[in-house]
């Protein structure tokens, strides 16, 4: 058995099931030995798509994913999802093969590139090491939650592997869950005690079986509103205390709430810029505090009074433990009634600026959360459409949301509902673009119609780079660079095989109503011509930050 052969038995034999890729010379015969050992391959049609397929899949299944490339181009061509797995900490193998003679066309340091954008790197070295070094790889991956480049050289490939090399190879242990300290149990019991207007908010650290009901069982005991990041969104879908998510795209009251809490409490959750809008969400004499499993992330992005390290769920558990007599707490009547009235978008009242010529994206929003089915899973494209969707689209859970955001990438959001889509087959598959990241994508189209996927793919076209129009626009720049002259989209979705309707009033809808009440036999395209007359408050805070 080849050293390649053995890579992709082991990679299986190791616990994955899932491959992504674009298969050339290098990675042929690996990825075929996944395939040969049970693993589901998807080829995508860009390697750029692949990684973020691959990334989406394991965020949203739990499940570590390999994406598989070619040598040079093929990872170069893959790393802009790579970032933004790695930045995301997503548990992901980019399997790539290399060259290792500089004087190839084909030579890069892959090392380097990995190191550049904050993944981690292993690389198979011999023919005997190469089993063990694969399920190194996975490892790192899982205990770490890396994202890791496993090149494997072309010259080591073709190398005779020993004789029962796979015999011991076992999915890796799960990470630990970190043991928080008895003290800092203790401490923030009792800052729970003292607290009169508690806020939990909730972020990728949560996102774990058995987090949502430690923490709403916590909630409940100090009657602590509940509210998560964006990547946490849908967590605490249906319970009355929750405030869907905290930041820019927090709806009015639930922004008045999280500004009035006078604790507020990070789970898992950064409390970055974006969550806590530059700090403006942080009252002025509130008690800050961050449970995570990581020290090192505790305060990284502001001063907090009491920093916890520990797993999320395993904390929440002991502090509930700890005693505590139960607290109404922000859980008021009052409260309750101002909850059940106003905390969505869809009762925040508004001008609508549409035309006879192009809709307002809120009300496109509004439409299509009362026409789509509620199970679903959305994947959000970057731009400055982007808060539409993730404002005006419910999901059901965590799972439900899939927001690949960490490197602030135009045209990640298709690939991203193809691989959150494939880890939730049960749920209809929802991809917001804007027109730049949908056009920059449009390659995988033909991937959502070979699958077979019944995807709706939703574009909120304003025929620019809207983020860069707003931004500078009111400075009186130039914006010749950053518009565009009118596209067909739905045009482009049909040449892929897509049914495709253009959207220019409420009343254009009624397609995707007989869309959703067919046989879905096509995925259907939306091509929203949206009212393209303000700025998005989110990436004004956004260009703050830059």
């Amino acid at each position: 058995m080849k050293v390649a052969e053995a890579v992709g038995r082991a990679l299986c034999a190791a616990g994955v099931g899932q491959v992504f890729g674009v298969v050339g010379s290098g990675n042929f015969h690996v990825t075929n030995a996944m395939i040969a050992a049970g693993a589901r391959f998807v080829a995508a049609r860009h390697e750029g798509g692949a990684a973020t397929m691959a990334d989406a899949y394991a965020r949203t299944s739990g499940e570590v994913a390999v994406v598989s490339v070619h040598q040079g181009p093929g990872l170069t061509n893959a790393m802009t999802g790579i970032a933004e797995a790695a930045k995301s900490r997503t548990p992901l193998i980019v399997l790539a093969a290399e060259v290792t003679e500089p004087r190839s066309n084909f030579y890069v340091d892959q090392e380097a590139l990995a190191r550049a954008v904050g993944a981690a790197t292993v690389r198979v070295t011999s023919a005997e090491e190469a089993v063990e070094q694969t399920c190194a790889a996975v490892r790192l991956a899982v205990r770490e939650r890396r994202t890791v480049v496993l090149n494997l050289p072309l010259p080591v490939q073709a190398l005779e592997a020993p004789e029962g090399a796979l015999a011991q190879v076992a999915p890796p242990t799960p990470r630990p869950a970190a043991e928080p300290a008895a003290a800092d149990v203790t401490a923030l019991a009792e800052v729970l005690a003292r607290s009169r207007r508690p806020v939990f908010v909730a972020g990728r650290g949560a996102r774990q079986p058995g987090a949502r009901e430690a923490l709403a069982a916590l909630a409940e005991r100090y009657g602590a509103l509940l509210a998560t990041s964006a990547v946490a969104r849908g967590l605490f879908h249906g319970d009355p205390w929750s405030l869907d998510v905290s930041g820019g795209f927090a709806s009015p009251l639930a922004v008045e709430l999280i500004q009035g809490a006078d604790l507020v409490v990070g789970w898992g959750c950064a409390l970055n810029m974006w969550t806590m809008r530059h700090g403006r969400l942080i009252g002025a004499d509130a008690t800050v505090v961050q449970v995570d499993d990581d020290p090192s992330a505790l305060g990284a992005h502001r001063p907090v009074h009491l920093g916890v390290t520990g797993d999320v769920r395993l904390t929440a558990h002991r502090v509930t433990g700890a005693g505590g007599e139960p607290r109404e707490g922000y859980r008021t009547p009052e409260t309750a009634a101002a909850l059940a009235a106003r905390l969505r978008w869809h009762d925040v009242p508004y001008e609508d600026t549409g035309t006879r010529e192009r809709i307002d994206p809120r009300t496109l929003g509004i439409a299509l959360d009362e026409i789509l089915p509620a199970e679903r899973v959305v994947g959000v494209d970057s731009g400055n459409f982007m808060g539409y969707p993730t404002m005006y689209l419910s999901v059901p859970d965590e799972q439900g949301f899939c927001f690949t955001q960490a490197f602030q990438s135009i045209g990640l959001g298709l690939a991203t509902t193809i691989g959150a889509a494939l880890a939730r087959p049960d749920r209809l598959p929802v991809a917001a673009l804007g027109d730049g990241g949908a056009l920059m994508s449009a390659v995988e189209l033909d991937t959502v119609r070979r699958l077979g996927l019944p995807m709706v793919v939703v574009v909120y076209d304003d025929e620019a780079y809207g983020a860069e129009v707003h931004h500078f626009g009111p400075d009186g720049h130039p914006l010749d660079t950053v518009r565009f002259p009118p596209t067909d989209i739905a045009a482009v979705g049909r040449g892929y095989g897509f049914e495709a309707v253009t959207v220019r009033t409420r009343a254009d809808l009624k397609a995707v109503a007989d869309w959703v009440a067919g046989p879905r036999s096509a995925p259907l395209l939306i091509d929203a011509k949206v009212v393209a007359d303000q700025g998005a408050w989110w990436l004004e805070e956004a260009f703050r930050g830059h």
